[in-house]
């Protein structure tokens, strides 16, 4: 008799479509010999199916300018299909089991995540998100700071020479000028941003470079705090107030309308200090299409929501009441997931502004 192939992975990606460029969020579902994707997690039939033979991948994909966190996947027919994480390191966990499986299939292996030796074979190439995640570290990393330029303040920012100071005292690279080639890419790539005139007009091909090894070249983290304070309304300095605090998790959720009481997969990045909870649309747009100010909310795990349609509604659910008591009803994929959202929304809530 033969077996079920294995779940390996699962979870929201966003897929663009074969036939025209409109990107959806899919329920993807990674087995040992094949990539499914769904309309809804709870749907019983995939809309496809992908098998992994002969397939390869690539990775990070950088076809669709500003989009982020793209990976490409090329089937044995030479098909290629897009998806795309909510973050850097959602990303890369996929591609890993994703290439894991191709290998395991090509030597006729089992899928095991652990694997007792270890690579001793350097990289040809640079690794951008390691090399990403190292700039980040809150010790090592290269610091956020306030500069002021033009009468603006740019918050959680830092100058380009800062970065290459940095890429060269790190041994990322041997000298400044590939310090230029490793920033480009990841300018690029997305991982850092342009803030202000001077780098965003490099960035946009108005000099020899996109990226400058300059004292006045600001960049800032595509994950951070990062706004600038100009000459603005009180509105518009609320608003950036709400940006200011670090992000502490971030993934796709189920969120029920308030109006039709329909769920629709959004991007969720939660906050603290100030505590807040703000979505997206998984599949573009860099405002959030609304913000849950966080400070003295009740979150709790839920069995059910009020008008829901049962067809609609798998489990996983839980709720913010918020102090100003707006309801806001949410769905994770897993027990597990949930109780990580509640716990980790519950301590920004109590400790945040």
């Amino acid at each position: 008799m033969e077996q079920e192939p294995k779940r390996i992975r699962e979870g929201y990606l966003v897929k663009k479509g074969s036939m025209f460029n409109t990107w959806k969020p899919m329920w993807v579902v990674l087995l040992d010999d094949g990539i499914e994707f769904y309309k809804k997690k709870i749907d019983s039939s995939p809309k496809g199916m992908i098998p992994l033979k002969g397939s390869s991948i690539n990775s990070p994909c950088q076809d669709f300018g500003k989009r982020m966190f793209v990976f490409k996947f090329t089937t044995a027919k030479q098909q290629d299909h897009f998806f795309q994480a909510a973050y850097l390191e959602e990303r890369d966990a996929w591609v890993r089991d994703i290439k894991k499986a191709i290998q395991c299939i090509e030597g006729g292996q089992k899928f095991a995540r652990k694997s007792t030796r270890k690579s001793i074979r350097l990289p040809e190439t640079i690794n951008l998100s390691a090399l990403y995640l190292s700039m980040k570290d809150a010790d090592k990393g290269i610091k956020e700071l306030k500069l002021e330029k033009d009468k603006k303040v740019f918050n959680h920012c830092f100058t380009g020479s800062s970065v290459i100071d940095w890429l060269v005292s790190s041994n990322a690279i041997r000298n400044r000028k590939e310090g230029l080639m490793v920033a480009s890419s990841l300018l690029n790539e997305g991982y850092l941003q342009p803030a202000g005139d001077t780098s965003k007009n490099a960035a946009e091909g108005l000099s020899d470079t996109p990226f400058l090894d300059l004292a006045d070249a600001y960049y800032y983290f595509a994950d951070s705090g990062f706004f600038y304070e100009g000459n603005s309304s009180d509105d518009d300095v609320v608003l950036k107030e709400e940006f200011r605090g670090t992000v502490v998790k971030q993934g796709c959720l189920l969120k029920q309308g308030h109006r039709r009481k329909n769920w629709k997969v959004r991007k969720f990045v939660l906050r603290e200090d100030p505590a807040y909870l703000h979505y997206y649309d998984p599949a573009g747009g860099e405002d959030p299409l609304g913000a849950i100010h966080l400070r003295g909310c009740v979150v709790t795990a839920v069995e059910d929501t009020p008008d829901a349609k049962k067809h609609d509604v798998d489990t996983n659910l839980f709720e913010i009441i918020t102090a100003s008591e707006i309801h806001y009803f949410l769905q994770a994929a897993t027990p597990v997931e949930r109780t990580a959202w509640i716990k980790a929304i519950q301590v920004v809530s109590r400790t945040g502004k």
